[in-house]
């Protein structure tokens, strides 16, 4: 770069756009998108350890898509290549990989190709870049606003990581806005400006999530107010309402919005949601939808939704579409509104989705004869019969016969189910009787028979598959119903407070493969083991594993930055001491909209072992005091009756909104050896065993009296254990 190419790009950086000079250089820098970026996520390590694979950002304008590419070219070591599929082609796209194959050739260098608007290139431009990206000659990463799975080459979605960029928040927007006004390199830092709080409440509304739009707006409200006698900028809220004076909607009329508010529009009128309806429909005609699409739409959900309930739905919305094709807008908005007013508040039946149901018969099944009374008699009556047997309704009572109009081999086949709505309840009864009537009249053959992105890692998959289907039968019911509760997302970030087992963490690790997994256990031993175990995986699918202390094991937790979507347990709260504290702790890790879900085993109220022996069969004296002995064991053990109501005391304290309850299981018991031998040796731990407790209530001769009844009773034999467990389910709200 000469002097002249310098000078130019500086004038150029100097005189950009606010939006442009704010666009964050680093992960500290970048505001909004915790899902995906936050600390401890898929993304962000990959960032910091500069093991990108090729990634797709989708997401509104004004989101972080570009911005993030950027951050990613200051952080990563590879080259880094920006082209926008707007204004380039092959040709661009072959001379970025002609430097992506001399920097790997000559110096070992990756190289990093970000192609902005990559829904813009078309098949034979995205197909150019495939084989590039398969062999890691470039890894890519593409920004779009269409969803990639309508808009992007199927070959590059499969061997790219997708991540949803979604509009930020009125905090990431205020957070936006002070760093502007605070920085003197590149925002207002050095110029008194005065932005009054109603000033800002207005340009964070109407930005509705777009930092671009917020930016620009800012700028326009500073550089067009001329400073008072002290010098200061006063952004007043007229000041702001001149500067952004409409709502920047996010539509697009044949993109993912267009078709996901149309969805919300009738789905909204399906529910009978007369508010939610008029809201939809105001933001298409605000976005500027063409209201004969909307009519399109109402005139199909008038049959689709309404039908025979209300058969004057459809006729009371072509009446609307045709004095709107009289008016014209803005009045034509007064009969758009009707209409969907009318179709939310009718009663609803789709029973003409019968006809389809009949359509899919004619599809799949063979065509069967026409029934011969059903045959055109007009023709061939005489040569061949056709018609002969036919009955005609109106020759009887009330216009009706009982007789059989469909094929013999379609005989009680139902496609048209009356609802009990409107109109359609008043004929329902009498269909069901017709139709009872003419099943009497048939004499045939017996009646028919009615009848979540990323690519796979297969290796991974197969990793967690043997290690999730090592757990037992009542450890996988309590692994599957406590996530079950939780409804991890793919991004999210959870930590498993008691990951010795590794039961909940593989689980974890397979719902995540864009987030993160922190697991926590208490030994030495358990952190060796599960380091172990992980070998297999590559380093960024790998859970952080540390070592904690049972007293305080949220402290183990380094980074303070890190809030995780979910934290998930089994058999904690018992070792827990200070449990105020340690929900305190719980709700000062969590995110807002976080949730906690903890499984406890409850030994004292499920069945106790010495219910598995017959009473008859052991001396009194000796089952009555291996009775006591069981009965101590358990009475220090963690009690919902004595501690439900104190977990929902300590939740609320921490500001978690919680509920507690029990679930019974039951399983079928098969007594090995090898169980009978882990419940009575003696062990060498510090955990004692079943073993341990009963020698300080027995004497030895009882001891062993009581160990040789459950071999002669128990050993190779399957016994029906049934237990309890407690369900804490704790959440923090979400952030205003």
């Amino acid at each position: 770069m000469d002097l002249f190419d310098q000078h130019r790009q500086q004038l150029i950086e100097r005189e950009a756009p606010l939006a442009a000079r704010m666009r964050p250089r680093s992960l500290a820098e970048f505001v909004g998108q915790d899902g995906i970026i936050g600390p401890g996520r898929l993304l962000r390590r990959a960032v910091q350890a500069d093991q990108l694979s090729s990634l797709i950002f989708y997401g509104p304008p004004g989101t972080g898509k570009t911005t993030l590419a950027r951050v990613i070219a200051n952080t990563t070591k590879a080259h880094f290549i920006a082209i926008n599929a707007v204004l380039s082609g092959v040709k661009e796209i072959r001379e970025a990989i002609a430097i992506a194959q001399e920097k790997r050739g000559r110096y070992s260098q990756r190289t990093i190709l970000f192609v902005d608007e990559v829904h813009r290139f078309n098949k034979a431009q995205q197909d150019a870049l495939l084989p590039w990206v398969e062999n890691g000659t470039v890894v890519l990463i593409g920004a779009t606003t269409e969803n990639p799975f309508f808009e992007v080459n199927k070959a590059l979605v499969s061997r790219s990581r997708l991540f949803q960029l979604k509009p930020l928040t009125a905090a990431d927007l205020k957070q936006v806005m002070a760093q502007a006004l605070r920085d003197c390199d590149r925002g207002y830092g050095s110029r008194q400006i005065e932005l009054k709080t109603a000033a800002l409440d207005h340009l964070v509304n109407i930005a509705n999530g777009d930092a671009r739009t917020l930016l620009n707006a800012l700028e326009l409200a500073v550089e067009t107010t001329p400073p008072d006698e002290n010098g200061t900028v006063q952004v007043t809220l007229a000041v702001a309402e001149d500067s952004i004076q409409q709502r920047a909607v996010l539509y697009d009329k044949e993109g993912d919005v267009h078709f996901d508010t149309i969805s919300a529009l009738i789905k909204s009128i399906r529910g009978s949601d007369a508010d939610a309806a008029l809201y939809w429909l105001a933001q298409m005609v605000y976005a500027g939808e063409d209201p004969r699409y909307i009519f399109r739409r109402l005139l199909i959900l008038a049959s689709e939704d309404v039908g025979l309930a209300d058969p004057t739905a459809i006729a009371v919305v072509t009446s609307c579409a045709a004095a709107f094709d009289r008016i014209g807008m803005p009045e034509g908005r007064y009969p758009l509104a009707q209409a969907t007013l009318y179709l939310a508040t009718a009663p609803k039946s789709n029973s003409t989705m019968g006809f389809f149901d009949a359509l899919a018969t004619v599809e799949q099944a063979q065509q069967p004869d026409i029934p011969n009374p059903m045959r055109d008699a007009s023709r061939d009556q005489k040569g061949f019969g056709h018609g002969q047997g036919y009955l005609y309704p109106h020759a009887y009572r009330d216009h009706w016969v009982a007789q059989q109009y469909l094929p013999s081999s379609l005989q009680g086949q139902v496609f048209y189910q009356p609802s009990s709505q409107g109109y359609e309840g008043t004929i329902q009864t009498q269909v069901a009787r017709q139709r009872e009537a003419q099943l009497a009249t048939f004499t045939g053959s017996e009646l028919p028979e009615m009848l979540t992105y990323s690519a796979p890692d297969t290796q991974r998959d197969r990793w967690l598959q043997r290690s999730l289907a090592q757990a037992g039968e009542r450890l996988a019911q309590i692994r599957d119903r406590l996530f079950e509760l939780a409804q991890p997302q793919r991004h999210h970030l959870i930590l498993d407070l008691n990951a010795a087992s590794g039961l909940l963490t593989w689980e974890a690790l397979r719902r995540v493969p864009e987030g993160g997994v922190y697991a926590l256990v208490y030994r030495l031993t358990d952190q060796q083991a599960l380091l172990e175990q992980v070998q297999a995986l590559a380093a960024l699918n790998r859970p952080v594993i540390l070592q904690a202390q049972a007293s305080d094991p949220l402290a183990a937790i380094a980074d303070e930055a890190i809030e995780f979507d979910r934290i998930i347990g089994r058999n904690v709260l018992a070792a827990v001491g200070d449990r105020r504290k340690f929900f305190q702790q719980i709700s000062q890790r969590l995110a807002a909209g976080g949730c906690l879900v903890l499984i406890e085993n409850l030994p004292q109220a499920g069945q106790a072992l010495y219910q598995l022996l017959s009473p008859d069969t052991v001396d009194p004296r000796v089952y009555q005091a291996l009775a006591t002995a069981e009965a101590d064991i358990y009475s220090h053990q963690f009690s919902l009756e004595q501690s439900g109501a104190e977990l929902l005391q300590n939740c609320e304290i921490a500001g978690l909104s919680g509920s507690v309850k029990t679930i019974s299981t039951k399983i079928e018991l098969y007594v090995s050896p090898q169980i009978l031998e882990r419940w009575f040796q003696l062990s060498k731990s510090g955990k004692p065993s079943y073993g341990d407790h009963l020698k300080r209530s027995l004497t030895s001769e009882d001891f062993e009296v009581v160990r040789a009844a459950f071999s002669q009773q128990l050993l190779n034999q399957t016994a029906t254990w049934q237990g309890q467990l407690l369900l804490l389910q704790a959440q923090r709200a979400t952030a205003n």
